[in-house]
């Protein structure tokens, strides 16, 4: 497991770009055949990914969490941007077909990660955070998460966003998941952006294709930086930055939040014109 350390809001002012991507930028995600894990301090979340093929991958217990299973003291949102598979969880099996969300409790001992296909494998991304509370298992279809419709295609902000694990859909602890997919045309995300100190968030693009970037927005709305992040690649935010991003093209991101706050619309925006 790859440890993150972000920066304070007085340090981040002065670092490189290099020192920026490492201690903000998680990489090496979806390898064939590999769970890869990335911890940060911030909040002290887990993004990880998973891709089974031939045999089932477990979620494994590094050392470093100091727990006899990884979800002894930490549940886990999941969700499938490749082929279908099956996640099995203590015994109980689901079926996560792509864009498909499922949730894991505190708790959960043995969890174990299928594809169908050794030629179109899952890609099943995962974000943990600690949790003090323990609720069941669920699995949340696309078709069954609340989905919103907002932007423009004349602002190039068009976009479908499905809220898989939040309140009213899932019961969790403090973890908040989903993912936004942009339209043709439409490049740009959380344009006005916003921060939210009662919680971090990740985001993690995909869909976007081998040649092309995003160019992720990061820091006080009054000094921000840049990061150009690449397809599979996820951005860590503390809760005093603003997260936002314009691609060479369209693309889809998973966003997780964890902290105080499970409102989805709990932020506090910047204007466009405020930001430096």
């Amino acid at each position: 497991m790859k440890f993150l350390s972000t920066a304070d809001r007085g340090s981040y002012r002065r670092m490189t770009t290099d020192e920026l991507r490492e201690g903000h930028l998680i990489q090496g995600l979806f390898t064939l055949g590999e769970v890869v894990l990335s911890h940060t301090d911030v909040d002290r979340a887990i993004a990880g990914s998973a891709v089974p093929l031939g045999e089932p991958l477990a979620l494994p217990a590094h050392r470093e969490l100091a727990s006899d299973f990884f979800c002894q003291r930490r549940e886990i949102g999941i969700v499938n941007i490749g082929g279908p598979g099956w996640i099995a969880v203590d015994g109980q099996t689901f079926e996560v077909d792509n864009r498909d969300s499922l949730y894991i409790g505190r708790g959960s001992r043995d969890v174990q990660f299928i594809s169908d296909s050794k030629a179109n494998p899952a890609r099943y991304y995962l974000l943990s955070y600690p949790a003090h509370a323990a609720y069941p298992c669920a699995l949340v279809g696309q078709a069954d998460a609340t989905h919103l419709r907002l932007g423009s295609a004349e602002m190039c902000n068009e976009r479908s966003i499905y809220q898989s694990i939040r309140p009213g859909v899932v019961d969790t602890c403090q973890i908040v998941m989903g993912f936004t997919q942009l339209e043709p045309g439409s490049v740009w995300n959380t344009m006005p952006p916003h921060t939210h100190r009662r919680r971090s968030e990740i985001y993690m693009y995909f869909d976007l294709g081998k040649d092309c970037n995003v160019f992720h927005f990061m820091g006080e709305p009054e000094e921000t930086r840049s990061l150009v992040v690449r397809d599979g690649e996820a951005v860590v935010s503390p809760s005093w930055s603003i997260h936002s991003g314009v691609g060479t093209r369209n693309y889809t991101f998973v966003w997780g939040m964890g902290g105080e706050n499970q409102a989805f619309d709990d932020m506090d925006h910047v204007a466009p014109g405020e930001l430096r």
